[in-house]
């Protein structure tokens, strides 16, 4: 199989030096891109700005913004049978980039927001659709939540994180994830390390895979 995984948060300029981002880290994305690369698989990995090492012998492309990796997997997407999209994209964006560094005294008091663009909801797949593994990064009523991602994203798999918690999720080494498939079966995989996390999904996705 070809993997396409996007991973780590993307950045939208406020000013040349400041911007909207989240806590992502990458470290999930990039421990399935590990691990799909362990199982034998090709791997196109999408990243936002990190502080990993790049997966050995995975094709990597880096993107800032939503938009970049927007255009990034939209051009890619026709050539994998997989597209799991673990990265943390920031939700909004500044309605206005101010293109020289806003000034403390002068500053405004708010700053209006718009919408950033939505990439599973955007993309044009082709005719023979991959896989599509989505995430779904919670603080409350998890599995409503990650079963309505499912039902409106159209994905194969929905995997869902409870991001309230410091311990496991965004930023650490550990996770605990929520499953939900088509068809309303869900599984609980209890936190552990992600690499080993990621060694599990991969075989999911192996499964989801071989069943369509």
């Amino acid at each position: 199989m070809k993997f396409l995984i996007t991973a780590g948060p993307t950045r939208e300029p406020i000013d040349p030096v400041r911007f909207i981002s989240s806590r992502s880290s990458g470290k999930m994305g990039y421990a399935i891109a590990r691990a799909a690369l362990a199982a034998g698989h090709e791997v196109l990995l999408v990243s936002g700005p990190v502080c990993l090492p790049a997966p050995e012998n995975a094709e990597m492309i880096h993107a800032t913004t939503g938009d970049e990796m927007f255009d990034a997997v939209q051009s890619r997407i026709a050539e994998v049978d997989a597209l799991v999209m673990a990265a943390a994209v920031a939700d909004f964006k500044p309605a206005k980039f101010s293109a020289a560094k806003i000034k403390k005294t002068s500053g405004p008091a708010s700053i209006e927001l718009a919408p950033t663009r939505d990439i599973l909801s955007s993309l044009i797949f082709p005719k023979k659709k991959p896989l599509v593994i989505g995430f779904a990064a919670e603080t409350e009523s998890l599995a409503a939540n990650a079963a309505k991602k499912l039902r409106e994203k159209k994905c194969d798999l929905i995997i869902g994180n409870d991001v309230s918690r410091m311990d496991t999720g965004l930023e650490s080494d550990d996770n605990e994830v929520l499953l939900c498939f088509q068809g309303g079966e869900t599984r609980l995989l209890g936190r552990e390390k992600k690499e080993l996390l990621a060694k599990k999904l991969v075989k999911i996705f192996e499964q989801l895979k071989e069943k369509r």
